[in-house]
């Protein structure tokens, strides 16, 4: 739709002229009337600029971003290890160690629009699907429930009440995946006209803003894979005990029964295969050598009080385990949010959801399920043995028992698999991720990793001192906290080779925990009497 407000020619305009423009100019970004198109198209500087009448231009096309938002330079850099275009300005603050910066200009010269568009719309089109899937079960999942509500409201007046909260509960999450599905929608037709209708450089900032609001919704989608609303919801009724006395103890009876609400696990079938891909095309990744890691800010936090564990939240919060059982929640810049009234004695935590946590009690023997938002326990899992380790993947707690066993149990506390580790281990520290679990032994200088079924995979002994805290990148590499060399050392995969990427000489001293923040390549490292935060970045070349 053209617009419906004369555009004003932007030369004549700055010559205090008011004339109406005949053509707009995507590289100028602004109108030009007859005349002053005449000198436009005589221009050297300007005579390829791309243009289109005015009465096809669509002024509500989103502003396309040429210029750096932290500095407000012109964007004319692009940075290779980070995926991203830059300002002089980032190069000399933010890129300084990164290699291979290029032109931008040159980059778009080489890359394929129209190949990035459709990579971007095929990422749209399959989170719409993910989201359509989604409505679609909770719609049939309301009138299912309906269906439960009439048959048994007889029953219980109970039902009511209950049905009615997880009704709103399913009705208000439609709503939220429906303003995602809007917000999808609108890049999409966005990405159309950014691509048809704008200069190369603009098509490729275009394409690649798109991208990153894209990568937004593709982290909510993944988010909602853990996510207790997405769960099936079923009313049921628990027969009353007491009911088979009915005919001798009728005056005791206080009810017919117990209403509760059934969650079930839905198939979101997500189209795992469309994978984020930058539009310029970078070789593999995962290889060790070609990590880097560099320090960042160094957050004072000043607990000054040992540690047990440390992890970043999916929101980009952090939380840090005091030896004495406290349960610090820090900003995302380090300050202390609040302490979460939690029983004394925890010693590690993992995050299940956006806002669940659990949390091991080796004293009681016991994993507390934690919720947040409410400051609550909603559950315990007692285990038979002391729990310290602990780590979520998969809807499953991987969490080490004693000195001799890591189980992996779901959250109702039921065991689905047990692997036997050398007594006397060191179970303080564990990662549970693509099937298989790994976890440093302080005493005998090792990173172990095993299988599912309880094989070991790999073991890993070649010059560490006292690992402690560790986590694994994109690639399944893992990162360790070495805390008898003050170092962070990456293991490749497969457990064959090591690099270091962090020493003392960088700044490190007696770093014992690591985390990276959600789908980031950067986070923290904690030091044992927890003085600093210390943010660091990874970059692959």
């Amino acid at each position: 739709m053209a617009s419906s407000k004369p555009i004003l020619c932007g030369p004549c305009h700055k010559g205090e002229v008011t004339t109406k423009a005949d053509i707009w100019c995507y590289n100028c970004d602004e109108g030009l009337c007859s005349t002053c198109l005449k000198h436009h198209k005589r221009s050297k500087g300007t005579c390829d600029h791309k243009t289109i009448d005015t009465k096809s231009y669509k002024p509500s096309i989103q502003a396309i971003k040429t210029e750096c938002d932290k500095h407000g330079q012109q964007l004319n850099l692009y940075c290779p290890s980070h995926l991203m275009p830059c300002c002089d300005e980032c190069i000399s603050t933010s890129h300084s160690k990164c290699t291979g910066i290029k032109s931008l200009a040159g980059v778009v010269e080489k890359t394929k629009i129209e190949k990035s568009k459709e990579s971007v719309e095929t990422d749209i089109n399959s989170i719409l699907n993910s989201l359509k899937t989604i409505i679609n079960n909770k719609s049939k999942n309301i009138k299912t429930g309906e269906n439960q509500y009439h048959l048994e409201k007889k029953l219980c007046q109970e039902t009511d009440i209950i049905w009615n909260q997880e009704k709103s509960k399913a009705t208000d999450f439609i709503s939220e995946i429906e303003v995602k599905t809007k917000s999808l929608r609108e890049m999409k037709e966005h990405l159309q006209t950014v691509t048809s209708q704008t200069s190369k450089q603009q098509s490729f900032l275009g394409v690649h803003q798109i991208e990153q609001q894209v990568h937004q919704c593709q982290r909510y989608v993944e988010d909602l894979e853990t996510d207790e609303r997405v769960k099936e919801v079923d009313i049921k009724m628990k027969e009353n005990d007491e009911i088979d006395k009915i005919l001798s103890k009728l005056g005791s009876l206080e009810s017919l029964g117990e209403v509760t609400v059934v969650k079930t696990e839905v198939a979101m079938n997500i189209d795992t295969s469309v994978k984020r891909e930058a539009q310029v095309e970078s070789q593999e990744q995962s290889n060790i050598n070609n990590m880097t890691m560099n320090i960042g800010t160094k957050i004072k936090i000043n607990m000054r009080t040992y540690i047990t564990d440390m992890i970043c939240l999916v929101d980009g919060r952090v939380i840090v385990v005091e030896e004495c059982g406290k349960v610090n929640l820090l900003t995302s810049d380090g300050k202390l949010q609040k302490e979460l009234p939690i029983p004394g004695g925890v010693y590690s935590v993992t995050q299940i959801n956006q806002n669940t946590i659990a949390i091991t009690y080796p004293n009681e023997t016991a994993i507390k399920i934690f919720n947040m938002e409410n400051d609550t326990v909603t559950k315990v899992i007692k285990l038979d043995k002391g729990c310290y380790g602990l780590s979520f993947y998969n809807n499953s707690l991987a969490v080490g028992l004693d000195t001799d066993e890591i189980r992996i149990i779901d959250l109702e506390g039921n065991t689905s698999k047990s692997i036997p580790v050398e007594s006397e281990s060191d179970l303080d520290n564990l990662v549970y991720c693509n099937d298989r679990v790994i976890y440093s032994d302080y005493y005998r200088n090792a990173v172990y990793c095993y299988d599912e079924s309880g094989k070991q995979i790999w073991r890993y002994t070649q010059d560490l001192e006292g690992p402690q805290g560790l986590c694994t990148d994109t690639y399944g590499n893992i990162i360790v906290a070495d805390y008898g060399s003050n170092r962070i050392i990456v293991i490749s995969k497969d457990g064959q080779n090591s690099k270091v990427l962090l020493s003392k000489g960088d700044g490190l001293e007696n770093s014992l925990c690591i985390s990276f923040k959600h789908n980031e390549c950067s986070g923290f490292i904690c030091d044992k009497t927890s003085n600093y935060l210390t943010k660091f970045n990874l970059t692959y070349r």
